[in-house]
């Protein structure tokens, strides 16, 4: 089974009030976000996400294959916005972003479902309330969709499979198209978690979390 599968009749409408932790990224159309993997490096490198434009929404620096260690996302600017981190000692795969003190600003979760659901709980900057989303695949697919929990879809993501071509460049494409009113530094964070724990499964490691792979 795998996480990404296709979702059809689906469009992303504008979110009101936005959503997200921070609203300096929901002014905006419906976007396109890339996310480029070079499937065989285990370099420190730093690498971006982008639309597809080229132009940089958030970096992140720290190993692309391995959740052994924290990872930073700051603005294209360099600018600190939070760390991931994998929460050791879990029962279900949970992953934590935090601030520069160290208070969870976001949690991602395994439910651990038929069909790989996720979860992803935060406090939302625009309103002071609580929000929980989730991001739904089925089996033997290449997509996934993210959904107010309860309520609409506000991201799709899909991923360019791997051929000739891209294991010449060393590399495996994401593309999210994120709803107006959506925090793209978010959903870009989202992204680039979900892509480590393919890598994890995909490599053996990572703890009791299920299947992720994108058979």
């Amino acid at each position: 089974m795998g996480l990404f599968a296709a979702d059809t009749g689906l469009t992303l409408q504008p979110v009101h009030p936005p959503l997200g932790l921070n609203m300096n990224y929901v002014n905006h159309p419906v976007v396109t976000l890339v996310l480029k993997e070079k499937v065989f490096s285990w370099s420190g490198d730093d690498f971006t996400v982008t639309d597809t434009e080229g132009r940089p929404v958030v970096k992140c620096s720290g190993k692309m294959m391995s959740m052994r260690g924290r990872k930073t996302i700051t603005d294209a600017w360099g600018n600190y916005l939070f760390t991931i981190r994998e929460k050791i000692m879990s029962w279900r795969t949970t992953y934590l972003g935090e601030d520069q003190n160290g208070t969870v600003l976001f949690e991602l979760r395994n439910r651990m479902s038929w069909g790989s659901k996720m979860s992803i709980k935060f406090t939302n900057a625009s309103t002071g309330q609580p929000v929980a989303l989730l991001l739904k695949g089925d089996m033997f697919g290449r997509s996934a969709t993210i959904f107010i929990e309860d309520g609409p879809p506000i991201a799709m993501i899909k991923r360019k499979g791997m051929n000739v071509s891209n294991l010449v460049f060393d590399k495996q494409t994401y593309f999210v198209d994120v709803a107006p009113g959506v925090d793209l530094a978010l959903m870009a964070a989202l992204c680039i978690l979900l892509d480590e724990i393919e890598n994890d499964q995909s490599s053996g490691g990572g703890g009791g979390g299920g299947d992720f792979s994108f058979n």
